[in-house]
């Protein structure tokens, strides 16, 4: 096997087990600012100044990328924001 090939197969390996996703939430004019950041805490494991400064883009911007990591890590935890009433999807 040449070399040059012998190195794609080891890029492509590392593109699949490096494939990302990304939980996305989207601002509502229903949930308080409290209420988010409690939530991003708790279902994504953000930190207090994390979930904060998540919480202020998503309401000043409209959305905001509030975890990344494999597709089965997001699945429950978009699952959970959903059932809390947040509006996110996985991209």
């Amino acid at each position: 096997m040449s070399t040059k090939k012998k190195i794609q197969e080891e890029v492509d390996v590392l593109e699949e087990v490096t494939k990302q996703h990304e939980i996305v939430l989207f601002n509502d004019d229903v949930n308080t600012f409290d209420f988010v950041i409690d939530s991003l805490i708790e279902v994504c494991d953000h930190t207090l100044e994390q979930a904060e400064q998540c919480t202020i883009l998503v309401h000043y911007k409209g959305k905001c990328t509030v975890k990344t990591g494999e597709y089965n890590d997001l699945k429950p935890r978009c699952s959970l924001l959903l059932t809390k009433g947040l509006s996110a999807e996985i991209i």
